[in-house]
């Protein structure tokens, strides 16, 4: 099964190509966003894509979408993309892209965390705190956490890492009342998907948001939201505190990458074994089948 690595539309002018997504205006104040096959580990771009992990991402996002428009206001037109485009090139949209309102993005991304694992748990192991964030003696790694944690962090440029940043500091990049926000959207948003991912028998760990601005300076959730590429899935059958448990997202790639000893986390890639890429999309069906009820659609 092969899969998408990259799009060349000609019906509508190209605009930016992401780590995963590729970008097309529609007009002025709207965008086609494709999302491709790609994958990224540690912030670098794998040569293999995962098939159809475009769709699934595509479908996972529209799900939640459609599930909290009544929460808070989002990017989506609700316009079908493939009526934008040739008949040529449907195989490139169908299915993987969506049409939004043009927005200004914020230069902070909304990181929301109910568990204590990655970054967070390393940063606990070390100061006590979780991004200056005190928290309570003696908790455990993957630890469900006694408050949900709103974490932001700085939004980095392809190839860069972001960075974790305090509240304050948010702040002081996008105006105390647009962080503040961001922060009570991003924690409505985590706690309701939470919830109804736990009468889906999985955990959502934790997860990152982004926002952007309208012209009348409006907040909205735009992006993706809440799939594996942008959220840590657990299954709770096999939950247990103490222990990183196996997730429904790029972890089978992240690991393989791991025991490479000559690769230092930069371009170019090394080549990923097919079984790797075959375990991660299983994964990824896995995820949009468990938490939606729908089958991916061919």
């Amino acid at each position: 099964m092969s899969g998408v690595l990259e799009t060349n539309l000609k019906s509508l002018p190209f605009l930016h190509r992401g780590k995963v997504r590729d970008i097309y205006a529609v007009g002025d104040d709207k965008l086609l966003v494709i999302q491709t096959d790609r994958l990224s580990a540690f912030d670098v771009i794998l040569n293999e894509p995962i098939p159809e992990k475009g769709k699934i991402l595509t479908a996972m996002s529209n799900f939640w979408f459609a599930k909290y428009k009544d929460l808070m206001p989002n990017h989506d037109t609700g316009i079908d993309p493939v009526s934008l485009v040739s008949s040529e090139e449907r195989a490139q949209v169908e299915g993987r892209a969506i049409v939004v309102k043009k927005m200004t993005p914020l230069g902070i991304e909304a990181i929301v965390r109910g568990y204590l694992i990655g970054s967070g748990w390393k940063d606990y192991q070390k100061t006590g705190k979780v991004c200056g964030i005190d928290l309570p003696a003696g908790l455990q790694e993957a630890q469900k956490l006694p408050n949900v944690l709103f974490t932001p962090s700085t939004k980095a440029p392809a190839g860069a890492h972001d960075e974790n940043i305090s509240f304050d500091e948010a702040q002081k990049i996008v105006g105390a009342d647009i962080a503040t926000q961001v922060r009570d959207y991003a924690i409505k948003l985590y706690t309701a998907a939470a919830e109804y991912a736990a009468t889906r028998g999985i955990i959502i760990a934790d997860t990152k948001f982004e926002f952007g601005l309208d012209e009348h300076g409006t907040v909205h959730l735009i992006d993706e939201i809440l799939t594996p590429d942008s959220s840590r899935f657990w299954p709770m059958s096999s939950y247990q505190v103490g222990m990183s448990p196996p997730s429904y997202d790029k972890q089978f790639v992240r690991d393989y990458l791991e025991t490479l000893t000559d690769w230092n986390k930069a371009a170019p890639a090394p080549t990923v074994p097919p079984d790797v890429i075959a375990n991660t999309r299983a994964k990824y069906v896995e995820a949009l089948e468990r938490l939606t009820g729908d089958t991916l659609k061919a």
